[in-house]
């Protein structure tokens, strides 16, 4: 069936699933010369980069919040976002050698690269938080307290992996076929990136109508920004994070369904 989702098939193969996942976070980092490190280095980085450039020299951070935690808070939520996509987006072409040979369940690909992922994710997490727990002890400018918003992120978590899911395995169906697309992936899932308030808050463009209009658009503005709002207090974007689930939930069913057809003929046409 064309929207099938067998999630008791998938259940029957979670150890394929668990081995998957263990095989992605472990292969990635174990010939690299800082290991693990580069899990917590990348958002590190680019956060201290975004923080001199865009923090201090444009000077586009909002007032009374650290640039380090603006920029943190955006960027962690992102790269979970675009490595999600990126990695389930060559599902067929990275796992068609195993495809070809065994059978089983052909989504547990996708899911077990977007669990190793969320590892990763987590890890960077964590690196926020003890930011965040470092700013509050030695900046006494920056008073920080926990607010009830804070519960919501497990669920922004939740619907930011559906969302990458849903597109990755939307975007790979569509790449096995037209191979040359795959090399736009990794480009317009960068660019789409200054389309959200990774660099700005919102607030910026208010008086640019449709500038701000084109940037609601990204289905991950709203978990941004109610990711910072849960942490920093704010408005939570109620309607945005509705538009979010809404799209998350039609690229999901879409994507299950192109991945579905291809994946009966994939060992052919990979």
């Amino acid at each position: 069936m064309f929207w099938h989702l067998d999630l008791k098939e998938l259940w029957h193969y979670r150890d394929l699933v668990g081995l998957l996942t263990r095989r992605d976070i472990v292969t990635v980092y174990q010939q690299t010369v800082l290991g693990p490190l580069w899990v917590l280095l990348q958002p590190l980085l680019t956060t201290f980069v975004f923080t001199l450039v865009f923090g201090r020299a444009a000077g586009l951070a909002p007032p009374g919040l650290p640039p380090m935690l603006f920029y943190m808070s955006g960027i962690v939520p992102w790269y979970f976002f675009s490595t999600v996509i990126t990695k389930t987006s060559r599902t067929f072409i990275t796992g068609a050698q195993i495809m070809s040979k065994v059978y089983f369940p052909r989504l547990a690909m996708p899911l077990s690269s977007t669990l190793s992922t969320l590892f990763t994710f987590a890890v960077q997490f964590v690196a926020f938080l003890v930011m965040l727990a470092i700013y509050a002890v030695m900046d006494p400018g920056f008073h920080w307290q926990a607010l009830p918003a804070l519960a919501l992120v497990p669920m922004l978590v939740l619907l930011m992996l559906l969302l990458g899911l849903g597109l990755g395995i939307l975007i790979t169906a569509i790449t096995t076929k037209y191979r040359d697309l795959s090399f736009l992936v990794a480009f317009g899932v960068q660019l789409l990136m200054y389309a959200s308030p990774v660099l700005f808050p919102m607030a910026r463009l208010q008086q640019m109508p449709l500038l701000l209009a084109l940037f609601r658009l990204n289905p991950m503005t709203a978990p941004i920004e109610a990711t910072r709002a849960a942490f920093f207090g704010g408005p939570l974007p109620w309607g945005g994070l509705l538009y979010t689930t809404v799209f998350a939930l039609v690229v999901g069913l879409v994507g299950i369904g192109v991945f579905n057809k291809v994946e009966r003929s994939v060992a052919d046409i990979v």
